[in-house]
C-alpha cells in the first residue's frame, strides 16, 4: 500500500506542475492593471514604475512563473497587493471555513442521497422510485442562490430559527458556529445529494442484478441483509470516489452560495481577489484547489483498495 501511494503521488506532480503554468498564464488575461489600482488616483508615473519594479512586473514572464514556483515550493505564495498580507496567511484563514461548509454539506448531502439511492433501487419503478427521481431531479434544477434566498425568507426572517448569515469560528462558539452554517450547508448538500442519489440507485440496481445476489436471496437472507451486507457493500467503490470528487469541487468553494449568506470561504476570497486583480491570491487560491482535487482523488483511490480484496491483491 505505501508503494502504491507513492506512485499515485508521484504520478500526480505532473498535473500539479501543468496547473500552476496554467493558473499563472491565466491570470495574466485577466483585466486591468493591478499597479495602476495600487497607485492610487493620481497615478503618479514614479510610483508606478517603483510598483513595478517592487513586484518584479517588469521581468520576462518565464522569469516571473519561476520565482513565484521557487517561492510556493518553500511555502512562500507571495504577498496580496491588496491587504499586504502573505498570501499564506490568507489562505490559513479562509481554508477552515471551506472545510466546515464542505464537510457539513456532504453530512447533508449522504444523509438523503444515500438512502434515497437504496430505496429508489430497491422499490424500482414503484412510486417510490418516481418520487426519489423526482426530488433528485429538482435539486439538481432548483438554483443554490435560489433556494438559500428563500430560505432566508423563510427560516431566519419569518420563523427566526437560524442567523440569516455570516460566520462564527467553531472555536470561538460552537453551536453559534454550526446555526450560521446549517442554511448553506444545506443548499449545497441538496444539489450534491441529487447526484449522489442518481448514482447511488445506478450502483446498486447494478449490483443487485448480479448471480450473487439472487444466490443470497435463495438461502432464505432477510431484504435488509442482502441489500445492506451484499448489495450496498458491492456499490461502495462508485459512491465513494464520487463522494470524493463532490468533496474536491465543494473544496473549491461555493461562489454564490458564499456571498449569499456572507461567509469568509474559499469562493468569496478569489472572487474579491479577481475583481481586485490580486493575481498572488488568485494563483494561491486555485493552486490549492488543484490540490485538494488531487488529494481527494487519492483518497478515493486508497479507499477503493481497501473496499476491493481483488485491487488488494493486485497490488
Amino acid at each position: 500500500m505505501p508503494i502504491y501511494i507513492l506512485k499515485r503521488i508521484l504520478g500526480a506532480l505532473p498535473t500539479l506542475l501543468i496547473v500552476s503554468v496554467l493558473v499563472f498564464l491565466l491570470q495574466k488575461l485577466l483585466p486591468g492593471d493591478p499597479v495602476l489600482a495600487l497607485a492610487g488616483e493620481e497615478r503618479d508615473p514614479a510610483t508606478l514604475a517603483l510598483l513595478r519594479e517592487q513586484y518584479h512586473l517588469n521581468d520576462p514572464l518565464v522569469t516571473q512563473y519561476f520565482r513565484w514556483l521557487g517561492g510556493v515550493l518553500t511555502g512562500d505564495f507571495g504577498i496580496s497587493l491588496r491587504t499586504n498580507q502573505p498570501v499564506l496567511e490568507l489562505i490559513g484563514q479562509k481554508l477552515p471555513v471551506t472545510l466546515q461548509l464542505a464537510a457539513m454539506s456532504m453530512i447533508f448531502a449522504m444523509l438523503i442521497g444515500i438512502p434515497a439511492g437504496i430505496i429508489a433501487a430497491v422499490k424500482k419503478n414503484t412510486l417510490l422510485d418516481w418520487i426519489a427521481n423526482i426530488v433528485a431531479l429538482s435539486g439538481l434544477s432548483i438554483p443554490n442562490f435560489w433556494l438559500g434566498i428563500m430560505l432566508i425568507l423563510l427560516v431566519s426572517v419569518n420563523l427566526g430559527w437560524l442567523p440569516a448569515s455570516g460566520y462564527e469560528s467553531p472555536l470561538v462558539d460552537f453551536w453559534l458556529s454550526i446555526k450560521t452554517m446549517l442554511m448553506p450547508a444545506f443548499v449545497l448538500g441538496t444539489g450534491l445529494a441529487a447526484t449522489l442519489m442518481r448514482h447511488t440507485r445506478s450502483a446498486m440496481l447494478g449490483v443487485m442484478s448480479a448471480d450473487y445476489i439472487r444466490t443470497a436471496r435463495a438461502k432464505g437472507l432477510s431484504t435488509s441483509e442482502v441489500v445492506l451486507t451484499h448489495s450496498f457493500r458491492n456499490a461502495l467503490l462508485p459512491i465513494i470516489t464520487l463522494s470524493a470528487l463532490l468533496f474536491g469541487e465543494l473544496l473549491a468553494g461555493a461562489v454564490l452560495t458564499e456571498q449569499i449568506f456572507t461567509i469568509p470561504g474559499f469562493g468569496k476570497l478569489i472572487v474579491d481577489a479577481v475583481f481586485n486583480r490580486d493575481y498572488a491570491v488568485v494563483q494561491g487560491v486555485v493552486l490549492c484547489t488543484a490540490v485538494g482535487f488531487l488529494l481527494m482523488n487519492l483518497i478515493a483511490d486508497v479507499l477503493s483498495v481497501i473496499m476491493n480484496p481483488r485491487m488488494r491483491s493486485a497490488l
